[in-house]
C-alpha cells in the first residue's frame, strides 16, 4: 500500500479543491490523490493550528515540516504574517503546496526535504503534524533534529494522538527539551517543546 510519505510516480492525479474555515477566515486548497488527508483538513492539523494561533498571533520565522498541501504554513502566514518555509518528502505534496502558494499569492517557500536534509536555516517555530505511519525512527528524527533548527528561544509545536504513543514519545524527548502539553482533545495531544 502506498502511503503519503512515498513517491509513487505511477499514481493517478485527480486534483480537486477543499474548503477550510478557521478563526472566521475561509481557505480553499488544492489537494490530490497520494497526499495526507486529501478530502478535508484532518482533526489533528486543525487542533494544532487552533492551539498555536490561540497562543501566538505575532509574526515569526516558521518551518512547517511535512507540509502536505500547505495548510499549516499557509494559514499561519495568512493570519500572523509570518515568514514560512514548508518542507515535505512527498514530491506531489511539494507540487500542491506550490500551487496553493500561487493561489494564495503567498510569499512562503516550499521545497523537497527528507526530514531536515535540505534545511540550512534556523527558526523561531518548527511546527509539524508528523507522519506517524513512517515509523518510530523517522518520527523521532523529525522531533529530535528540530532542535538543530530552532533559535535559542525557539519552539517545536507538534500533535500526536495518545493512542499513537504521544506520551511515550514525550518521555523520550524530555532529556532534550522542556515539554508542555498545550491542549488535549478527542485523544489528540498538542505538545510544545523548548530548548533546555
Amino acid at each position: 500500500m502506498e502511503h503519503y510519505f512515498t513517491n509513487n510516480e505511477d499514481l493517478e492525479s485527480k486534483i480537486k479543491e477543499i474548503n477550510y474555515n478557521i478563526l472566521d477566515k475561509k481557505f480553499t486548497f488544492y489537494t490530490d490523490l497520494g497526499v495526507f488527508s486529501k478530502d478535508k483538513v484532518d482533526y489533528g492539523t486543525d487542533l494544532l493550528l487552533r492551539t498555536y494561533l490561540n497562543n501566538h498571533n505575532e509574526s515569526f520565522k516558521v518551518l512547517d515540516v511535512g507540509c502536505g498541501y500547505g495548510v499549516i504554513g499557509l494559514v499561519i502566514e495568512s493570519i500572523t504574517n509570518s515568514k514560512v518555509d514548508m518542507i515535505d518528502i512527498n514530491k506531489r505534496s511539494v507540487h500542491l503546496s506550490k500551487m496553493n502558494i500561487k493561489k494564495f499569492g503567498s510569499n512562503n517557500n516550499v521545497f523537497y526535504s527528507d526530514a531536515y536534509s535540505e534545511v540550512n536555516d534556523t527558526y523561531d517555530i518548527v511546527i509539524t503534524n508528523p507522519p506517524i505511519r513512517v515509523g518510530n525512527d523517522k518520527l523521532l528524527e523529525i522531533l529530535i533534529d528540530a532542535k538543530k533548527h530552532l533559535n535559542e528561544k525557539g519552539e517545536l509545536w507538534y500533535v500526536i494522538r495518545k493512542d499513537q504513543g504521544g506520551l511515550t514519545i514525550m518521555k523520550k524527548l524530555e532529556s532534550i527539551y522542556n515539554i508542555e502539553i498545550k491542549e488535549k482533545k478527542k485523544g489528540y495531544i498538542i505538545f510544545v517543546a523548548k530548548n533546555k
